[in-house]
């Protein structure tokens, strides 16, 4: 009888995405309430692979598989399968969940309510009717820090991302109904809704993100819009350029960069985290230019800086970042926390502090640090992250002929 009860609930939830068969799609329309009473939407598509439950978060183009779906007699459990973060609902009916969402943090977890309703495509309403205005293209937008927004815009349905000089915000949707535009993303960490008015060409607007944040923001529209490079990073002045670490793999093995491994290569140096939305992406692309070029004389490092000093939680953290992205080159975890102001001067001392996660370094064929790269403009982008693959792979091959 449980059994087929368990069946029954999976049934309810599960639907089958429209690319497999149309006929039996079902979306469900998901909400992080906030406590100020702004809400964090997103969509959810789920599905049946091999018998089990899986769902999608899906936020414009991005399909992020979350295999890790546990249905109990009225209740739903999901983890997210990169970061620590996670729903816990109950099953109200064959179209409605109520729970909460939990993202692990430095300090306090934070734990935010969440709804999600079925046969509900819809993000935002369009609750002041169609577009008054088409807001497709570059903007210059102030936090008051300088961000660039890039959206693409077809009747009423807008998607984008925003850019600041340590990253972007990943794959943002929403809506421009009159003269108002919604945006929101939702990838287990970042949690943001953006709400503006458009005066021409003109945006005032504000930013929420997580459980307190607002930032309020304008934005002009410019085509040559460009930030500034404020999280750059060098070599400390009166070092050789040389690095000198040695960190435990995720077996406890000590890795050296003095390793033979090592030696006379290009050798990648990520600095990373796996509670860090960037990271994911630079892992992403990092682990398949690796996996593709390895035989050529690179290599890669991980350096994991992690909520905790905690091996073993760091460990099961990191763990999901290496099968996710199939990455085979070494992951070391540092021991100091993302939050140490320490930081550098604990794990590379001969760095000036790093700014931002993440921040890729490369090393010539001596061992020299020959460039440093801060942040990272993934897929989200478009552009950009064409021209930075473009840039990497020109200064990888540059290096190689060396």
């Amino acid at each position: 009888m449980k059994k087929n009860f368990l069946l029954i609930l999976a049934l309810l939830f599960s639907i089958i995405l429209s690319a497999q068969e149309p006929s039996h799609s079902r979306l469900w329309r998901a909400i992080i309430h906030r406590p100020d009473g702004k809400q964090i939407v997103f969509n959810i598509a789920s599905t049946e692979e091999n018998g089990a439950p899986v769902i999608y978060i899906l936020n414009a183009k991005e399909r992020m598989r979350v295999p890790n779906v546990i249905l109990t007699q009225d209740s739903i459990f999901i983890k997210m399968p990169v970061f620590e973060s996670g729903f816990k609902a109950k099953i109200i009916s064959a179209d409605s969940i109520n729970g909460v969402w939990t993202r692990a943090s430095v300090g306090k977890n934070i734990v935010l309510p969440f709804t999600a309703t079925s046969n509900d495509a819809i993000r935002f309403p369009a609750k002041y009717g169609n577009a008054k205005h088409n807001i497709s293209g570059k903007w210059a937008m102030q936090f008051p820090s300088p961000a660039i927004g890039e959206f693409t815009q077809q009747g009423n349905r807008i998607t984008g991302s925003v850019l600041t000089p340590t990253g972007d915000d990943r794959y943002l949707e929403g809506i421009v109904s009159g003269d108002s535009v919604w945006l929101s993303g939702f990838d287990g960490i970042h949690s943001l809704l953006y709400e503006a008015k458009i005066n021409g060409d003109h945006l005032n607007g504000k930013l929420y993100s997580g459980a307190t944040s607002m930032e309020s923001f304008t934005a002009v529209k410019n085509d040559t819009a460009s930030l500034p490079n404020s999280a750059a990073m060098y070599i400390r002045t009166g070092e050789s350029g040389h690095l000198n670490f040695s960190f435990k793999n995720l077996d406890g093995k000590l890795i050296s960069i003095n390793n033979p491994q090592f030696k006379n290569k290009v050798v990648v140096i990520d600095i990373m985290g796996s509670w860090c939305p960037n990271c994911m992406d630079e892992t992403a692309f990092l682990s398949d230019f690796y996996n593709k070029n390895k035989q050529r004389g690179i290599a890669m490092i991980g350096l994991c800086y992690e909520l905790t000093t905690d091996f073993t939680r760091s460990r099961n953290s990191i763990m999901k970042f290496k099968d996710r992205f199939n990455v085979e080159y070494p992951l070391l975890i540092t021991g100091v926390s993302v939050a140490d102001p320490l930081r550098t001067e604990k794990t590379l001392p001969q760095l000036t502090p790093i700014k931002m996660f993440p921040t890729t370094i490369i090393l010539d064929k001596t061992g020299k640090v020959r460039k440093i790269d801060t942040g990272f403009e993934g897929p989200a982008t478009g552009e950009y992250y064409t021209e930075y693959v473009k840039e990497f792979n020109e200064y990888i091959d540059k290096l190689l002929k060396e």
